[in-house]
């Protein structure tokens, strides 16, 4: 009868053990995923403070090109107001491309090309956007180990126990179709 007890109280230790473990990996990997959304918040956030200023230093050779500048300006605004992943990924998208209008107008300058402080700030922001996408590769890897972690027994069931503290994390995907296509090479 005691040696009964005893397995019961060593079985239910060890249940109690592993139902710990597995909660506190499941805290850990939400734990990473919210500090990586947070260094993307960062590259971005610096991101952001670079496009005024490249915008004023184009605005100087380009005055005339008024519909880039305002592109590049709604997409910042739309980007520093975005709430959710989803939200970011799209603004994202709208910046990237306002940028392309941007640098594409800076073509068009000869002296704006060989402007030290436009060259110093792209090259700050070619930086910033290796940066972000080395911190978005992060967080969706983080995203990817903690539902690996959710959807696996026992941490799913677990993670169902406390489903209000373990919620389905989005990715960041950005959608650039026009960069997923292969490169079209004509001589």
């Amino acid at each position: 009868m005691v040696i009964a007890i005893i397995i019961i109280v060593v079985v239910l230790a060890l249940l109690l053990i592993g139902f710990v473990a597995i909660y506190n990996r499941l805290v850990s990997y939400r734990n990473r995923i919210d500090n990586a959304w947070h260094q993307i918040d960062v590259q971005l956030k610096r991101r952001y403070d670079l496009i005024p200023n490249l915008i004023e230093t184009v605005k100087g050779y380009a005055a005339h090109e008024r519909g880039v500048f305002e592109n590049v300006t709604k997409a910042r605004a739309q980007a520093i107001g975005a709430t959710t992943v989803g939200e970011q990924a799209q603004a994202e998208n709208a910046i990237s491309g306002a940028l392309r209008q941007l640098f594409a107008v800076a073509e068009n300058y000869p002296d704006l090309k060989a402007n030290q402080n436009f060259l110093m700030l792209q090259e700050e922001l070619s930086g910033t956007e290796s940066k972000i996408a080395f911190a978005r590769q992060f967080y969706n890897d983080s995203v990817m180990s903690y539902d690996n972690a959710k959807q696996r027994f026992p941490g799913n069931v677990i993670a169902g126990m406390f489903s209000g503290k373990f919620t389905p994390r989005e990715y960041f995907e950005i959608e650039a179709p026009a960069e997923r296509e292969a490169p079209k090479v004509q001589f």
